[in-house]
Protein backbone atom coordinates (compact mmCIF):
# COMPACT_ATOMS: atom_id res chain seq x y z
CA UNK A 1 0.00 0.00 0.00
CA UNK A 2 1.47 2.98 -0.87
CA UNK A 3 1.86 6.02 2.00
CA UNK A 4 -0.64 8.15 0.35
CA UNK A 5 -2.97 5.76 0.25
CA UNK A 6 -2.59 4.63 3.59
CA UNK A 7 -2.44 8.25 4.80
CA UNK A 8 -6.06 9.30 3.04
CA UNK A 9 -7.47 5.79 4.76
CA UNK A 10 -6.19 7.36 8.46
CA UNK A 11 -7.98 10.99 7.07
CA UNK A 12 -11.12 9.39 6.44
CA UNK A 13 -11.20 7.12 9.26
CA UNK A 14 -10.36 10.24 11.51
CA UNK A 15 -13.40 12.31 10.33
CA UNK A 16 -15.63 9.01 10.49
CA UNK A 17 -15.09 8.90 14.07
CA UNK A 18 -14.66 11.96 15.05
CA UNK A 19 -15.83 12.87 18.22
CA UNK A 20 -19.00 15.05 19.03
CA UNK A 21 -19.12 18.75 20.06
CA UNK A 22 -19.20 19.72 23.75
CA UNK A 23 -23.05 19.40 23.86
CA UNK A 24 -24.42 22.10 26.10
CA UNK A 25 -21.82 24.62 24.11
CA UNK A 26 -22.43 24.35 21.18
CA UNK A 27 -25.98 23.45 21.80
CA UNK A 28 -26.23 26.84 23.05
CA UNK A 29 -24.81 28.43 20.29
CA UNK A 30 -26.68 26.76 17.65
CA UNK A 31 -29.54 28.36 18.99
CA UNK A 32 -28.39 31.80 19.42
CA UNK A 33 -29.49 34.69 17.04
CA UNK A 34 -26.99 36.79 15.66
CA UNK A 35 -27.65 40.41 15.78
CA UNK A 36 -24.71 42.73 15.25
CA UNK A 37 -25.05 45.88 17.61
CA UNK A 38 -28.58 45.38 18.34
CA UNK A 39 -29.71 46.47 15.25
CA UNK A 40 -28.49 44.28 12.04
CA UNK A 41 -30.30 41.29 12.15
CA UNK A 42 -28.54 38.71 10.42
CA UNK A 43 -30.00 35.35 9.01
CA UNK A 44 -27.53 32.62 10.10
CA UNK A 45 -30.04 29.50 9.30
CA UNK A 46 -31.76 28.99 5.94
CA UNK A 47 -33.26 26.39 3.41
CA UNK A 48 -30.61 25.22 1.13
CA UNK A 49 -30.79 26.77 -2.45
CA UNK A 50 -32.08 24.17 -5.17
CA UNK A 51 -29.05 23.90 -6.68
CA UNK A 52 -27.56 22.07 -3.27
CA UNK A 53 -27.99 18.70 -3.85
CA UNK A 54 -26.60 16.83 -0.51
CA UNK A 55 -28.04 19.16 2.17
CA UNK A 56 -31.87 20.67 3.13
CA UNK A 57 -30.28 23.67 5.58
CA UNK A 58 -27.19 25.78 5.13
CA UNK A 59 -26.00 27.42 8.43
CA UNK A 60 -23.53 30.34 8.72
CA UNK A 61 -20.32 29.51 10.13
CA UNK A 62 -21.33 31.37 13.40
CA UNK A 63 -23.64 28.59 14.62
CA UNK A 64 -20.43 26.58 14.91
CA UNK A 65 -18.77 28.73 17.14
CA UNK A 66 -18.42 29.07 20.66
CA UNK A 67 -20.95 31.62 22.96
CA UNK A 68 -17.96 33.11 23.43
CA UNK A 69 -16.41 33.82 20.39
CA UNK A 70 -19.83 34.32 19.04
CA UNK A 71 -20.49 37.49 21.36
CA UNK A 72 -17.63 39.04 20.03
CA UNK A 73 -19.18 39.53 16.38
CA UNK A 74 -22.54 41.01 17.80
CA UNK A 75 -20.96 43.96 18.84
CA UNK A 76 -18.58 46.48 16.63
CA UNK A 77 -16.41 47.37 19.14
CA UNK A 78 -15.30 43.84 20.45
CA UNK A 79 -14.56 42.53 17.35
CA UNK A 80 -11.30 42.86 16.26
CA UNK A 81 -11.72 42.83 12.57
CA UNK A 82 -13.23 45.99 12.68
CA UNK A 83 -9.86 47.64 12.81
CA UNK A 84 -9.09 46.16 8.84
CA UNK A 85 -12.50 47.93 8.38
CA UNK A 86 -11.60 51.42 9.71
CA UNK A 87 -8.10 51.48 8.18
CA UNK A 88 -9.84 50.83 4.69
CA UNK A 89 -12.16 53.84 5.62
CA UNK A 90 -8.99 55.81 5.46
CA UNK A 91 -8.02 54.13 2.55
CA UNK A 92 -11.37 54.87 0.59
CA UNK A 93 -10.42 58.34 0.64
CA UNK A 94 -6.77 58.84 0.39
CA UNK A 95 -4.82 59.46 -3.13
CA UNK A 96 -3.36 56.58 -4.91
CA UNK A 97 -0.66 58.08 -5.96
CA UNK A 98 -2.04 60.07 -9.12
CA UNK A 99 -4.71 62.30 -7.25
CA UNK A 100 -7.68 59.89 -7.38
CA UNK A 101 -9.20 58.23 -4.61
CA UNK A 102 -11.92 55.54 -4.34
CA UNK A 103 -14.10 58.31 -2.84
CA UNK A 104 -13.82 60.29 -6.20
CA UNK A 105 -15.92 57.99 -7.89
CA UNK A 106 -18.13 56.87 -4.41
CA UNK A 107 -19.30 59.66 -1.89
CA UNK A 108 -19.17 56.83 0.77
CA UNK A 109 -18.18 52.82 1.05
CA UNK A 110 -22.19 53.04 1.81
CA UNK A 111 -22.74 53.92 -1.20
CA UNK A 112 -21.72 50.35 -2.38
CA UNK A 113 -24.23 48.60 0.17
CA UNK A 114 -25.22 45.54 -1.34
CA UNK A 115 -22.74 45.02 -3.41
CA UNK A 116 -20.60 42.61 -1.76
CA UNK A 117 -24.06 39.92 -1.58
CA UNK A 118 -23.42 39.13 -5.29
CA UNK A 119 -19.49 38.79 -5.55
CA UNK A 120 -18.21 36.69 -7.15
CA UNK A 121 -20.27 37.48 -10.46
CA UNK A 122 -20.16 37.38 -14.33
CA UNK A 123 -18.40 40.74 -15.93
CA UNK A 124 -19.53 41.52 -19.29
CA UNK A 125 -16.39 43.42 -20.15
CA UNK A 126 -13.49 41.18 -18.67
CA UNK A 127 -15.38 38.20 -20.03
CA UNK A 128 -15.16 36.50 -17.06
CA UNK A 129 -16.31 36.20 -13.35
CA UNK A 130 -14.66 38.46 -11.25
CA UNK A 131 -14.11 38.42 -7.18
CA UNK A 132 -14.60 41.70 -5.42
CA UNK A 133 -10.80 41.72 -5.10
CA UNK A 134 -10.60 41.89 -8.80
CA UNK A 135 -13.48 44.25 -9.16
CA UNK A 136 -11.38 46.41 -6.43
CA UNK A 137 -8.35 46.44 -8.45
CA UNK A 138 -9.96 47.05 -11.87
CA UNK A 139 -11.28 50.36 -10.02
CA UNK A 140 -7.54 51.27 -8.82
CA UNK A 141 -5.81 50.33 -12.48
CA UNK A 142 -8.34 51.24 -14.83
CA UNK A 143 -10.56 54.50 -13.59
CA UNK A 144 -7.61 55.73 -11.18
CA UNK A 145 -4.76 55.07 -13.00
CA UNK A 146 -2.85 53.33 -10.31
CA UNK A 147 -0.61 50.50 -9.38
CA UNK A 148 -2.78 47.30 -8.52
CA UNK A 149 -2.90 45.72 -5.40
CA UNK A 150 -1.83 42.71 -4.34
CA UNK A 151 -4.58 40.24 -4.07
CA UNK A 152 -4.19 38.81 -0.99
CA UNK A 153 -2.62 41.71 0.63
CA UNK A 154 -3.63 43.49 3.84
CA UNK A 155 -4.58 46.58 2.35
CA UNK A 156 -6.59 44.67 0.06
CA UNK A 157 -8.61 42.18 2.22
CA UNK A 158 -9.00 45.69 4.85
CA UNK A 159 -11.19 47.00 1.66
CA UNK A 160 -13.10 43.95 1.16
CA UNK A 161 -13.96 43.91 4.97
CA UNK A 162 -15.33 46.90 4.40
CA UNK A 163 -17.21 45.74 1.39
CA UNK A 164 -18.68 43.46 3.12
CA UNK A 165 -18.83 45.85 6.36
CA UNK A 166 -21.47 47.99 4.73
CA UNK A 167 -23.68 45.07 3.26
CA UNK A 168 -24.45 43.56 6.21
CA UNK A 169 -28.03 41.72 6.65
CA UNK A 170 -28.38 41.90 2.57
CA UNK A 171 -28.61 38.31 1.81
CA UNK A 172 -25.95 36.30 -0.49
CA UNK A 173 -27.66 36.18 -4.18
CA UNK A 174 -24.37 34.72 -6.47
CA UNK A 175 -25.59 34.00 -9.73
CA UNK A 176 -24.44 31.34 -11.22
CA UNK A 177 -26.31 30.87 -14.84
CA UNK A 178 -25.66 31.95 -18.08
CA UNK A 179 -21.98 32.82 -18.63
CA UNK A 180 -21.01 31.96 -15.26
CA UNK A 181 -22.30 28.42 -15.11
CA UNK A 182 -19.18 27.12 -17.04
CA UNK A 183 -17.02 28.73 -14.28
CA UNK A 184 -19.62 27.71 -11.24
CA UNK A 185 -19.51 23.84 -12.75
CA UNK A 186 -15.41 24.58 -12.99
CA UNK A 187 -15.92 25.16 -8.95
CA UNK A 188 -18.02 22.52 -8.17
CA UNK A 189 -15.87 20.08 -9.69
CA UNK A 190 -12.69 21.40 -7.20
CA UNK A 191 -14.90 21.21 -4.55
CA UNK A 192 -15.48 17.42 -4.67
CA UNK A 193 -12.03 16.69 -6.05
CA UNK A 194 -9.88 14.39 -3.42
CA UNK A 195 -6.45 16.38 -3.06
CA UNK A 196 -2.95 15.39 -1.44
CA UNK A 197 -1.55 13.21 0.61
CA UNK A 198 -4.66 12.79 2.43
CA UNK A 199 -6.89 12.77 0.20
CA UNK A 200 -9.26 15.07 0.88
CA UNK A 201 -12.32 16.85 -0.16
CA UNK A 202 -14.09 20.09 0.97
CA UNK A 203 -17.14 18.14 0.63
CA UNK A 204 -15.31 15.61 3.33
CA UNK A 205 -15.67 17.84 5.65
CA UNK A 206 -17.75 20.74 5.13
CA UNK A 207 -20.35 18.33 3.84
CA UNK A 208 -20.06 14.79 4.84
CA UNK A 209 -19.05 15.82 8.59
CA UNK A 210 -19.87 19.22 9.83
CA UNK A 211 -21.06 19.74 13.34
CA UNK A 212 -18.14 17.24 14.19
CA UNK A 213 -14.63 17.60 15.99
CA UNK A 214 -11.60 16.97 13.49
CA UNK A 215 -9.15 17.02 17.01
CA UNK A 216 -9.58 20.04 18.20
CA UNK A 217 -11.31 21.95 15.36
CA UNK A 218 -15.62 22.36 15.13
CA UNK A 219 -15.99 21.76 11.60
CA UNK A 220 -18.59 24.02 10.28
CA UNK A 221 -20.25 23.96 6.71
CA UNK A 222 -17.69 25.98 5.15
CA UNK A 223 -19.62 28.80 4.50
CA UNK A 224 -17.82 31.87 3.01
CA UNK A 225 -20.82 34.64 3.93
CA UNK A 226 -18.65 36.03 6.67
CA UNK A 227 -15.33 36.58 5.00
CA UNK A 228 -13.03 38.16 4.93
CA UNK A 229 -13.07 36.46 8.37
CA UNK A 230 -10.89 37.26 11.86
CA UNK A 231 -9.03 33.92 12.84
CA UNK A 232 -8.68 33.85 16.31
CA UNK A 233 -5.68 31.50 15.81
CA UNK A 234 -3.49 33.64 13.66
CA UNK A 235 -4.89 37.33 15.08
CA UNK A 236 -5.91 38.90 11.74
CA UNK A 237 -8.40 39.21 9.21
CA UNK A 238 -8.22 36.78 6.89
CA UNK A 239 -9.48 36.13 2.98
CA UNK A 240 -11.77 33.65 1.50
CA UNK A 241 -9.39 32.47 -1.01
CA UNK A 242 -6.46 32.46 1.62
CA UNK A 243 -8.63 30.54 3.47
CA UNK A 244 -8.92 28.13 0.49
CA UNK A 245 -5.02 28.06 -0.35
CA UNK A 246 -4.73 26.93 3.85
CA UNK A 247 -7.24 24.04 3.64
CA UNK A 248 -5.60 22.46 -0.21
CA UNK A 249 -2.34 22.82 1.80
CA UNK A 250 -3.42 20.75 4.51
CA UNK A 251 -4.70 18.24 2.95
CA UNK A 252 -0.63 17.97 2.11
CA UNK A 253 -0.97 18.96 -1.75
CA UNK A 254 0.36 21.54 -3.59
CA UNK A 255 -2.00 24.34 -3.45
CA UNK A 256 -3.80 26.52 -5.90
CA UNK A 257 -2.69 30.87 -5.53
CA UNK A 258 -4.94 33.42 -4.59
CA UNK A 259 -6.42 34.96 -7.55
CA UNK A 260 -5.37 31.95 -9.85
CA UNK A 261 -8.68 30.61 -12.10
CA UNK A 262 -8.94 27.71 -9.81
CA UNK A 263 -9.44 29.65 -6.70
CA UNK A 264 -11.93 31.87 -8.74
CA UNK A 265 -14.06 29.24 -9.50
CA UNK A 266 -14.44 27.17 -6.49
CA UNK A 267 -15.20 30.99 -4.31
CA UNK A 268 -18.11 31.49 -7.03
CA UNK A 269 -19.11 28.13 -6.20
CA UNK A 270 -18.70 27.74 -2.44
CA UNK A 271 -20.54 31.71 -2.32
CA UNK A 272 -23.36 30.18 -4.16
CA UNK A 273 -23.74 26.93 -1.67
CA UNK A 274 -24.23 30.27 1.05
CA UNK A 275 -27.24 31.91 -1.13
CA UNK A 276 -29.80 33.04 1.53
CA UNK A 277 -27.43 33.73 4.52
CA UNK A 278 -26.32 37.26 4.93
CA UNK A 279 -23.47 39.07 4.57
CA UNK A 280 -21.90 38.93 8.09
CA UNK A 281 -18.44 39.94 7.87
CA UNK A 282 -15.79 40.94 8.62
CA UNK A 283 -17.07 37.80 11.03
CA UNK A 284 -15.06 36.28 13.90
CA UNK A 285 -13.64 32.35 14.10
CA UNK A 286 -11.48 30.13 15.53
Amino acid sequence: MSKSVWLGGCAAAALMFCAPAIVTAQDDAADRELVINGEIEIVTEADAPAHLENMSTIRSGWTFRSPETQTMQMDDFDNPGTLGVEAAREAFSADLGNGESCAGCHESPEELAGVRAVYPKWDADAGAVQTIEMQINECITERAGAEAWGYDSGEMIDMSALMSFVSRGEAVNVAIDGPAAETWEKGKEIYYTRYGQLELSCANCHEDNYDNMIRADHLSQGQINGFPTYRLKNAKLNSVQGRFKGCVRDTRAETFSPGSPEFVALELYVASRGNGLSVEGPAVRN
